[in-house]
């Protein structure tokens, strides 16, 4: 027996579903009907939590640069 045919290739198929999805979440992106209300976009939310991600970063940063330094005063009341 042979295997059943399908009507797209194994590697094709799941291409054309991401694709398919793509387009999906575009239209109910720019519908303006039922689209998201200004500000709340994906791009937006993503910008805003990118923002958020880069500025605990830096405290994080600050942090360990404190610790360094708290670190270095501990040595130089051990000598």
């Amino acid at each position: 027996m042979s295997s059943p045919s399908y009507l797209l290739s194994r590697g094709l198929d799941p291409i054309l579903g991401v694709l398919t999805g793509v387009l999906a979440y575009r239209l109910s992106e720019s519908n303006p009907r039922t689209g998201p209300p200004p500000g709340e976009t994906l791009q937006e939310l993503l910008q805003w939590k990118y923002q958020r991600w880069k500025a605990a970063r830096e405290a994080g940063q600050k942090e360990d640069e404190n610790w360094e330094q708290v670190v270095q005063n501990i040595a130089k009341e051990k000598v």
